[in-house]
């Protein structure tokens, strides 16, 4: 009788095994021949090894689609367990969704210029998300990067952002360099909640597979393989965007999200978002999608606080 023992990785067993090992027990069922033990983050399974190689296969389509879907329940072990396939076809034809996200909340592009960020994208390696605060073009940037990491069409996500201080002074909050900065980041922390389990988002931290920086730490390094996000563009500098841009590596997708009306730059100083979307605008490959009050997604009176100040500012 040969052995073999699985380890899941990056995953919560409790979350996997169901109530009771109740998804275990079910897996059991439909492999009668094999000795299944689990125990913690391990499962030992003794059998004739054509039985295990099926077995294993059939564990890991359970634990992609757990993954995918932050779910696993008796239709869906059912439909893995006895389909000629794994689901990965009809996931990517599961209609607008982006990413199943924590507790099964259903991560969708909401508004038209939401779905146009989406279409782009896949048409384009670099992409441009212009618009006022509350339209979501951080949020669904977010959720693209997500959804590639989670489909494998790239390795790792980095997200980052420029360390301006919009009128307060950052050398007078506490802590050490990371403490200081994390406020800064702390949008992205939050979409990434949503859309990851909690072990698995911090595993993905820990291990670099995600990774959310300061602007200044991008300097030097060439992005490979990666789905990459420039947060808060506005604030960069020429000198910084043109830095960020030309970190771009192989099989990469950017995505340069900013509001051009919240910018905290001294005032004779030029915005690098600005710039380069002038700059780029005709290069084959570049694309730019501008967010408006029509696509705010917040509270209903912030599409009129963003009227109201329009209104001042054209006067």
């Amino acid at each position: 009788m040969n052995e073999r023992i699985i380890e899941l990785t990056e995953i919560n067993p409790k979350d996997f095994f169901g109530t009771q090992n109740s998804n275990i027990e079910q897996l059991k069922k439909y492999f009668p021949k094999i000795k299944v033990v689990a125990r913690g983050s391990k499962i030992k399974i003794y059998g004739e090894k054509e039985l295990l190689d099926e077995f294993e296969k059939r564990l890991k389509m359970l634990v992609n689609h757990f993954n995918r879907y932050n779910k696993l329940d008796e239709n869906s072990i059912e439909r893995l367990l006895t389909s000629s396939d794994n689901d990965d076809k009809s996931s990517k034809r599961a209609g607008d969704v982006l990413v199943h996200g924590v507790s099964g909340r259903l991560i969708k592009a909401q508004t038209a210029n939401q779905r146009k960020m989406v279409d782009e994208i896949v048409e384009n390696d670099l992409l441009f998300a212009v618009g006022p605060a509350g339209t979501g073009k951080t949020y669904t940037a977010v959720a693209l990067a997500v959804k590639a990491l989670k489909e494998k069409e790239v390795r790792r996500i980095i997200l980052t952002r420029p360390a301006v201080e919009s009128g307060e002074n950052l050398g007078f909050l506490p802590g050490d360099l990371k403490e200081k900065l994390d406020p800064y980041m702390q949008p992205l922390y939050d979409a990434l909640r949503d859309m990851i389990a909690p072990e698995k988002l911090q595993a993905y931290l820990e291990t670099g597979v995600i990774q959310i920086a300061p602007l200044a730490f991008m300097r030097g390094r060439t992005l490979d393989n990666a789905f990459v996000i420039l947060d808060e563009a506005q604030n960069t500098t020429h000198a910084q965007m043109k830095m960020f841009l030309t970190r771009m590596g192989k099989h990469a997708k950017f995505i340069i999200t900013g509001d051009p009306g919240q910018i905290d730059l001294p005032r004779k100083q030029v915005s690098g978002l600005k710039e380069a979307l002038l700059a780029l605008k005709d290069i084959k490959g570049v694309a730019s999608v501008y967010l408006d009050d029509k696509d705010v997604i917040r509270h209903k009176l912030v599409k009129q606080i963003i009227s109201a100040y329009k209104s001042i500012e054209t006067e």
